[in-house]
């Protein structure tokens, strides 16, 4: 499938200081983003935070389309919120609320866009882990956050490139001709990852 505007980007390979920041570090660091940024009132303090974040992704070495994805994935959202709370508060009010939003989704990318998959996957065992005790599964765990991960750009792919070909042939958006063979792929993708997992023994509970 194509590549597509999403919210959260994927791994960017790099030697950046924040590339090899311990990933603790960067969980904490993300923590702070999102805590500070919802606990500051007023939209100058939000703002300066995020400006801080796009800083950060700037000294990381990212690219530029890393900050600009996720305006074009989300124009529309953002646009509605804005127009809401001008409605209901002022336009402060709305460029807080947009402010808080991008800089968790900024700073959620940092993360990842800095951190191989395996990476993140051994952090979150490592995370659940304590939980065993409990009933956890922290292999399990990490084995649906990795599905997750796999499936749902795959799932936006499949949407666009069908709604592209549905276009190509004169359906314009007709919902028939869109829906049902997005679900017919995703139930084949499904059946096919569940075919892998079985092959390899995983995804099944010990006795």
């Amino acid at each position: 499938m194509r590549g597509r505007a999403h919210l959260i980007s994927a791994y960017v390979p790099g030697r950046s200081w924040l590339h090899r920041t311990p990933l603790l570090l960067k969980f904490v660091l993300l923590a702070a983003a999102g805590i500070t940024v919802l606990a500051l009132p007023g939209a100058i303090p939000r703002t300066a935070v995020l400006a801080v974040v796009v800083v950060l992704h700037v000294a990381a070495g990212l690219p530029v389309r890393k900050l600009v994805t996720p305006l074009r994935a989300m124009w529309l959202f953002l646009l509605v919120v804005v127009a809401y709370r001008w409605w209901v508060d002022s336009p402060a009010g709305a460029l807080a609320v947009v402010a808080a939003l991008l800089t968790c989704i900024y700073a959620a990318n940092l993360l990842t866009s800095t951190t191989e998959t395996q990476r993140l996957l051994d952090g979150l065992v490592a995370a659940v882990t304590p939980l065993r005790r409990f009933g956890a599964d922290p292999e399990r765990f990490a084995l649906t956050i990795s599905l997750m991960l796999r499936s749902i750009p795959y799932l936006l792919g499949s949407l666009h490139d069908v709604r592209d070909a549905a276009k190509a042939r004169g359906l314009g958006s007709s919902p028939r001709a869109i829906v049902q063979p997005v679900i017919i792929g995703a139930v084949a993708y499904a059946r096919q990852t569940g075919d892998a997992l079985a092959a390899r023994g995983l995804g099944e509970k010990e006795q």
